[in-house]
């Protein structure tokens, strides 16, 4: 494939590069964390940048989800299915997974 490195080589360098930063960040940070959290402007900041993940999550789980994956009513049926089951059910997430695959392959065969 492609011009080197490629294959192992190039992956290696992808995860480094991709991990590599935000592992430097906590620990460049985890020092002075204690001292952050207990200021004001540093709680208010975080909850700010809380509610913006909440966010960036719900749109990306409307637009490329939503939007390509429900695509019948029993597709809907089986996402509030999983939904129940981690929320009020507290079952775990490897077997609502397990589950759900389980389901959508039996909703798609029949």
């Amino acid at each position: 494939m492609g011009p080197a490195p490629s294959g192992a080589t190039g992956s290696l360098i992808a995860l480094v590069g991709v991990f590599l930063p935000g592992i430097l960040l906590v620990y460049g940070t985890l020092p002075f964390w204690d001292t952050l959290r207990s200021r004001p402007m540093a709680q208010a900041a975080m909850r700010g940048a809380n509610a913006a993940v909440v966010g960036i999550l719900g749109a990306a789980l409307y637009d490329p989800v939503w939007t390509s994956a429900m695509v019948s009513p029993r597709d809907f049926v089986l996402a509030l299915a999983g939904f129940l089951l981690l929320t009020v059910w507290k079952a775990p997430s490897r077997v609502v997974v397990i589950l759900l695959a389980g389901a959508g392959t039996l909703s798609r065969l029949l």
